[in-house]
C-alpha cells in the first residue's frame, strides 16, 4: 500500500517538559506556565539566538518574489517573524538567513519595518540545510564562547507563531537539550495500487512546527558533521536526532501557527492576523 498524503515527521511524545501532547490535549497547557515564571533562565551572560529561514523561493505561491517579501496585514510577511521573536526575553541575538539575489529588498523591508532593531543577515545555500549551517557557522564564535546557549530555528512562512510559542521552545530546550512543537494530525488513509482505500492506525501522528529549539553547542556540532556527509533532513530535529544524543521533547504546538505555501494560505493567514487585532 502507498500513503495518499505524506505522514509527518514523528517523533516521540514525552511527558516532560511540560504535560504530554495527545490528541485533545489543552495546546496552551505549557505555554501558561512558562507565563508564571517556570521557564528555566539560560547560564549566566548567555542568551538565546533565534535565526529566521528565507532563503526558500517559494514557487508555490506564485509571486513575483521570495514569498516571505509579499504584504501581510500591513508589513511583509518576514517582518511577522522578526518582531515577534524580538519580544521573547532571553533571545538576545536575531539572525535572518536571505537567498543572495534578495539582499536589496531585504534591506529595503528592514529598513522599513523593522528599523532600529539590530539583525544579522546571512547569506543561504541552495538547500534548507546548508542555510541552516551557514547561520550557525555565524554563531559559532558566540556559541563557542558560552554567549550563545540555546538556538531557535524558524521558517519565515509561519509569521503567526506566538511569543508564548516560541518562548516554551525556548524553556524546554534549555530543560532537556531540545524541543520543537507540534499538532496532532488526523487519520491517514491509504490507498492501494487497484484504488482501494483502508484506514491507517498509525497511532498519533505530529506534524511538527517552527520554531525548533537546541542547545546551541551539540547543533552547531550535529551540522558540521551533517554537512560533511552531505546528509539533508527534512527539518533541523531530524539531523540533530541523527547526530547528537539530544532528546528532542515536542511540546504543544499551536494550529494557528500556520505556513504559507500556496496563494490561498496568504488569504487565511491575512483573516487569522486581522481576527487578533
Amino acid at each position: 500500500y502507498g500513503v495518499s498524503r505524506g505522514p509527518q515527521p514523528r517523533l516521540p511524545i514525552s511527558d516532560a517538559p511540560g504535560p504530554a501532547y495527545r490528541r485533545g490535549a489543552r495546546r496552551l497547557g505549557y505555554h501558561a506556565a512558562v507565563r508564571e515564571g517556570n521557564a528555566q533562565p539560560g547560564p549566566a551572560g548567555a542568551a538565546a539566538a533565534a535565526v529566521v529561514l528565507a532563503s526558500g523561493a517559494g514557487i508555490r505561491v506564485g509571486a513575483d518574489r521570495n514569498k516571505v517579501y509579499l504584504p501581510l496585514g500591513g508589513r511583509s510577511v518576514v517582518t511577522w517573524s522578526l518582531r515577534t521573536l524580538a519580544r521573547v526575553p532571553g533571545i538576545g541575538v536575531l539572525v535572518l538567513v536571505i537567498r543572495p539575489q534578495d539582499g536589496e529588498l531585504a534591506g529595503q523591508v528592514l529598513a522599513a519595518e523593522f528599523a532600529g532593531r539590530d539583525v544579522e543577515v546571512v547569506h543561504g545555500g541552495a538547500l534548507r540545510q546548508e542555510s541552516e549551517l551557514m547561520a550557525l557557522r555565524r554563531l559559532g564564535p558566540r556559541i563557542a564562547a558560552g554567549k550563545i546557549d540555546v538556538v531557535l530555528i524558524h521558517d519565515a512562512a509561519r509569521p503567526l507563531v506566538t511569543p508564548e510559542l516560541a518562548a516554551a521552545v525556548l524553556a524546554a530546550a534549555r530543560q532537556a537539550g531540545g524541543a520543537v512543537p507540534g499538532v496532532a494530525t488526523g487519520s491517514l488513509t491509504l490507498a492501494s495500487e487497484d484504488g482501494t482505500a483502508a484506514e491507517a492506525d498509525l497511532g498519533t501522528m505530529m506534524a511538527m512546527q517552527t520554531p525548533q529549539g537546541f542547545a546551541a553547542a551539540p547543533l552547531l556540532a550535529a551540522y558540521e558533521r551533517a554537512g560533511a556527509e552531505g546528509f539533508a533532513g527534512t527539518d533541523t530535529a531530524a539531523c540533530v536526532t541523527r547526530y547528537s544524543g539530544i532528546q528532542v521533547r515536542c511540546i504543544p504546538g499551536d494550529d494557528r501557527n500556520m505556513k504559507i505555501t500556496y496563494p490561498h494560505d496568504l488569504v487565511v493567514a491575512a483573516k487569522l492576523a486581522a481576527a487578533d487585532g
